[in-house]
Order: C-alpha cells, then sequence, then structure tokens
C-alpha cells in the first residue's frame, strides 16, 4: 500500500478524475466541500471518511442533485444498512447504545453510493472553432462501497472501494481507488476528531491507449478534521485540513498583464501564510441539541483565491445552507457562487426507511 501512495505524493497535481472532490450532498456542500469529522448520522458523510457511518445510519436512504453550471447536473443516491450484534446489549435499547460494553446494538455499519456527473452536451468544433455539426457528451460515474466499524465507545474506523468510470465523447478510463479513515469523539460528542486519506488508487484504463501516455493516479488527499460544540448553546464549529501530503496547492495560468508577453505561462507566487490557508474550511453551525435543524455557514478559502475575480465582486469560497427534519424525513439545500452570474445550488432528501415502515 506504501508504494502507491508514495507515488502518488510525488505526483501532486497530476491526477484524473477531479470530480471525486466535489461535495457529494448538500450537508457537505454547506460545510464547504468536505467534512472528515461529524459524525451525526448523515449517511453521505460516509463518502467524505467511511469512519463517520453511524448507528443511525441504518435503512436510511438520501438523494441528492445539484445544478452547477448551465447544462451541467450532478446527483447522488446512497444507502445505509448496519449489521452484526454486540454481546452483553438489552434487547430493549433504542439508541443503539448502551452503557454495558459501551457498543453499538449493530457495530457494523455499511453504505453504498452511486454518483454521476453529466457535463451537457458540446458541439463538435474544428481547432480554429469552427461548428462541425453533431454534438458529443461527457459522463462521469462513482460507486463507492463504505464499512466501518465500532471498535470503542469512542474510535471507529472504516474503509472504502471506489470504482470510477468516465467517458468523454467515445474516450473512456476505468479506475479503482479505496478510503481508509478513523474518527474518535469524547462520550458527549462536544469534540470529534477524523482522520482519511482518500482516492488512493491509479487507472486500470487510460483514456488514450497510445503507449505513450503514463498510467495517472486519482487525486490522493490527506485530511484531517475538527468539530466542537458548544455545551451550552446551538453552536457547532469545524476545521478541516485537506491535502496534507502537498503543501503547493496554486498553479500556472496565462498571464493576461500588459508587461508579460501574451500568451507567456508564468508562475505567480503565494505567500506561505496564504498558502497555509488554502488547507483550511472553516465552517459555524447553529444547531439545537436535537438536531431538529440546521444552518450552516463555511469559508473555503482555496475557492475563494481559485475563484474570486480582482475587479469584480464575488461571494466565492463563502456556502451557505440549511435542513429541517419533518417526521421520517429530512430536507436539506445549500447554496454558493462560482462564478459571478452563477450559483451553485444542491438540494438533498433523506428517509428513515426503518420508522417508515414501522
Amino acid at each position: 500500500m506504501s508504494m502507491p501512495c508514495t507515488a502518488q505524493v510525488s505526483t501532486a497535481g497530476r491526477s484524473v478524475f477531479s470530480f471525486m472532490g466535489l461535495p457529494v450532498s448538500a450537508r457537505v456542500h454547506a460545510l464547504g466541500g468536505s467534512n472528515v469529522s461529524l459524525s451525526n448520522g448523515d449517511v453521505s458523510m460516509g463518502m467524505c471518511n467511511p469512519a463517520l457511518l453511524h448507528n443511525e445510519t441504518h435503512m436510511v436512504l438520501q438523494m441528492n442533485f445539484c445544478y452547477y453550471l448551465p447544462g451541467t447536473m450532478f446527483a447522488s443516491a446512497l444507502y445505509g444498512h448496519n449489521f452484526g450484534e454486540a454481546k452483553g446489549l438489552r434487547k430493549d435499547d433504542s439508541e443503539g447504545m448502551k452503557e454495558e460494553g459501551g457498543k453499538p446494538e449493530k457495530p457494523n455499519y455499511f453504505a453504498v453510493g452511486f454518483h454521476y456527473l453529466d457535463h451537457g452536451n458540446m458541439p463538435y468544433a474544428d481547432e480554429q472553432g469552427n461548428l462541425t455539426g453533431g454534438s458529443f457528451g461527457a459522463r462521469d460515474i462513482l460507486i463507492d462501497v463504505m464499512y466501518a466499524r465500532q471498535l470503542h465507545p469512542s474510535w471507529k474506523v472504516g474503509v472504502s472501494l471506489k470504482p470510477v468510470y468516465s467517458i468523454y465523447e467515445h474516450y473512456t478510463s476505468f479506475a479503482i481507488g479505496a478510503d481508509i479513515g478513523a474518527h474518535f469523539q469524547t462520550k458527549d460528542s462536544t469534540f470529534q476528531m477524523g482522520l482519511v486519506l482518500q482516492n488512493i488508487g491509479w487507472q486500470l484504463k487510460r483514456f488514450y491507449e497510445d503507449g505513450g501516455r503514463p498510467t495517472e493516479m486519482l487525486p490522493l488527499n490527506l485530511q484531517l478534521g475538527l468539530t466542537y460544540r458548544v455545551k451550552h448553546a446551538p453552536l457547532r464549529f469545524h476545521l478541516q485540513i485537506h491535502n496534507i501530503q502537498t503543501w503547493h496547492l496554486n498553479y500556472e495560468w496565462t498571464s493576461l498583464d500588459k508587461s508579460a508577453t501574451t500568451g507567456d505561462i508564468v508562475s505567480h507566487n503565494v505567500k506561505w501564510y496564504d498558502m497555509l490557508f488554502r488547507h483550511t474550511i472553516w465552517c459555524i453551525e447553529v444547531v439545537p441539541k436535537s438536531e431538529k435543524f440546521y444552518i450552516a455557514f463555511s469559508y473555503n478559502h482555496r475557492r475563494r483565491a481559485e475563484l474570486n475575480l480582482s475587479d469584480q465582486k464575488s461571494l466565492a469560497g463563502f456556502a451557505l445552507g440549511a435542513g429541517v427534519k419533518i417526521k421520517q424525513a429530512r430536507l436539506n439545500l445549500a447554496v454558493s457562487q462560482l462564478t459571478k452570474s452563477n450559483f451553485s445550488v444542491q438540494g438533498g432528501l433523506t428517509l428513515d426507511i426503518n420508522s417508515l415502515l414501522k
């Protein structure tokens, strides 16, 4: 395992299937695009860290839909199911956790997710931009099979297997990835911490089979998350540190400065404190102890640095979301700005199948 991990670290910035970094649900979207430390029964959190699967994700079905850009659509469906038995538990435990042994009634957490990104139809054109007739499409598909195990009342570990398939016009590629994660929380759940290594894997089939291109890696991402809930106030704070395996998150682009030659590719220096901040996602939630509803506001500095326009006002990097639980269903909604005139809106519906069948 260490050999491919080392290879991916050394090839940071040269990876395929970058869509795997998109927020998988409205809840994750509202939290800034990623959260590896919040274990609260939301089955989509397992996509960020498989160890975040919970005793409350049992028989939970979730569906999400997102509008990113004109013609671009993202949808996902996830289902969780727990199994197994822990010795020494009373059968009348309605919360899934008891003092005897401190283990859940079903300590094995399982979930499967299907994610689909449609880039829309694009017209054929030659190298001068002249339309040549007809159109083509581009699709990305990801299946995530997740498993977590409660080892201790405070500790969980999890793994996931992720087959990935992309088809752009007649070019196709297939890859296999995996996640390894762990989660810790205090007895009263006021503090939670998560650690995950995402997207360990590589292409099995390249887009080009000419033999001259190397097999590319998946977008490896080592993340550490911290979550703190205020004991006597309905507030919860999150700090996520992502891409720990690589320092440089900037990239090169064509300079439009008048002092530079048109078309020159220049590397724009980023101050060390700016680069440090690009590795972080900050979020604050207003949420009661019952978690019947929540309001989340987050800031992703890397998104801000890469999507903000210097000559125009923008809310790039900020995200706002809310959710409410109505009987056996939960509705989630999140919104963020990607371009000047375009907002990304993501909605989600979660159903507690176990309660609906009672």
